[in-house]
């Protein structure tokens, strides 16, 4: 059933019955205005005859003489324009117009009622009598004034206004609120067509002048927009685990085709001399550290890649900087590892995403940071330029050639002399990307050396819109489009 039938049918049944309701009070009212002036002459009268009603009733009970009683009575009949009539213990006394003795009459009332009779109703008026010696009761009579045409005539009118009113106002209101969903209707044979799937065509905000459907429209939109994410996420979910497999298909077969050979060689040459034996075993280690490295990389890219801004937190950088010093000092005893970072720096990021920033770096410092002695000496700064937290990791190698501070950051891009699995600084570019920071590196401010310079956003930040790592080609940040320390 239609929205507007429904509210037809339900103001259709509700008004008759406000209608009944208010002319059913309407008639209280109209028979009160009518019978104001009548009772107010009434009580007026009861107000009046009440002394002559305690005299006679002392003359019953004190047995005046006949004569005295007709003449009280006579001067009382006088006086008298409405109808009385006393009851007493000696007997009741009545005069003037009113109803037979026949007919129920209220011990007491408050205020005139109206009481049926042959001939017409009354309005009658009870007042409680006493004396010392004696009690009874005042009744005051009046014709009930009140035309009984003028209230059938307002009861017929309240009856056909209740008769019309049912149809004519649920037609009115169905009309009423099929004019309102109009709006609602436009609404449903825009989205009806709408396969998210399919079409990515979105129907227009419109202003239609009602809330409720304005806001349905704006839900409708919202939830369509969700549905659009989730789908963005989900092909990027596809696209990566593509990108995942075909990465892991093309770096994994050279390793694991050398690990093959050299299992062959074990297998065929059993008499292999034990020099030899062993530099294959060593190979065969080598190639597994590789390949579980890789594989842990492609893992950690994967995660970068996925990440939902729900993972984002305040985090402490210090501590994590000083986690990952430890962990290289105790995994590199004899390098020099120096961290120089005040205490409470804090970004909003995903945590294992700065761990791994940190840890990628100061792995690669340590790999590539000899200086020409053998010996390793990192150094880790950290401090707040403006709006950035700017964190440094300054070696001792040979530095990066002008030629390759771009190349550096691509995936699977190694050095001649690199045993690693060409991820490391690809992570690095992309958390610090994830963090809408950037990555560069410089020589260092010594006379050899690298600088690898990380700027991460002190306050809030979003997710970038598209974080293919895996898929594409890791780009780095140029260092001139974000301030320089001290500006």
């Amino acid at each position: 059933m239609r929205l507007s039938v429904r509210i037809g049918l339900a103001v259709g049944c509700t008004v008759p019955l406000l209608v009944l309701a208010f002319g059913w009070l309407l008639l209280q009212l109209v028979a009160r205005d009518l019978h104001r002036a009548a009772d107010e002459h009434l009580q007026d009268r009861a107000a009046a005859i009440v002394p002559d009603a305690r005299a006679l009733l002392r003359a019953g009970a004190a047995g005046r003489s006949r004569a005295a009683d007709n003449r009280e009575r006579a001067l009382y009949s006088a006086a008298l324009d409405v109808g009385v009539r006393v009851v007493g213990p000696d007997g009741s006394f009545s005069a003037g117009p009113q109803p037979g003795s026949g007919v129920a009459l209220p011990e007491r009332t408050g205020a005139p009622v109206t009481v049926p009779a042959e001939g017409g109703s009354w309005r009658v008026l009870a007042r409680p009598v006493r004396t010392s010696s004696a009690s009874g009761t005042l009744w005051v009579f009046a014709r009930d004034t009140a035309d009984p045409g003028q209230l059938q005539l307002v009861r017929r009118r309240v009856l056909v206004t209740t008769v019309l009113a049912a149809p004519l106002s649920g037609v009115l209101a169905w009309g009423m609120s099929a004019g309102a969903a109009a709006p609602l209707r436009r609404l449903t044979r825009r989205t009806a067509g709408l396969d998210p799937r399919a079409d990515r065509a979105r129907p227009l905000l419109e202003r239609t002048g009602l809330t409720e459907v304005d806001e349905l429209a704006a839900t409708v939109r919202t939830v369509l927009a969700r549905y659009d994410e989730q789908a963005a996420r989900t092909a990027q979910a596809l696209d990566t685990a593509r990108s995942f497999s075909a990465a892991a298909a093309h770096e994994l077969r050279t390793p694991l085709m050398s690990m093959g050979t050299n299992l062959d060689i074990l297998a065929v040459h059993s008499t292999l001399a034990e020099a030899d034996r062993a530099e294959v075993v060593d190979d065969l280690r080598r190639e597994h550290s590789r390949l579980l490295g890789l594989l842990l990389m492609l893992r950690d890219l994967g995660r970068g890649d996925l990440v939902e801004a729900e993972a984002f937190r305040i985090v402490d950088l210090t501590e994590i900087a000083e986690a990952a010093v430890a962990e290289v000092r105790r995994r590199e005893p004899g390098a020099v590892v120096a961290l120089d970072a005040p205490a409470g720096i804090s970004v909003r990021g995903w945590e294992p995403g700065l761990r791994l920033l940190v840890d990628n770096l100061l792995a690669n410092a340590v790999a590539h940071g000899a200086d020409t002695l053998g010996r390793v000496r990192v150094r880790v700064g950290m401090v707040r330029v403006g709006e950035w937290i700017v964190l440094t990791v300054d070696d001792g190698g040979p530095g990066v050639p002008g030629q390759d501070r771009q190349r550096i950051f691509e995936r699977f891009r190694r050095g001649p002399s690199s045993a690693g699995t060409g991820l490391g600084l690809t992570l690095v570019a992309q958390q610090a990307a994830l963090h809408r920071g950037s990555v560069t590196v410089a020589d260092a401010p010594g006379a050899a050396g690298a600088r690898f310079e990380v700027r991460l956003p002190a306050g809030e930040g979003e997710l970038p819109e598209r974080r293919d790592w895996l898929i594409g080609t890791a780009r780095t940040y140029r260092s001139q489009d974000f301030p320089k320390k001290g500006s």
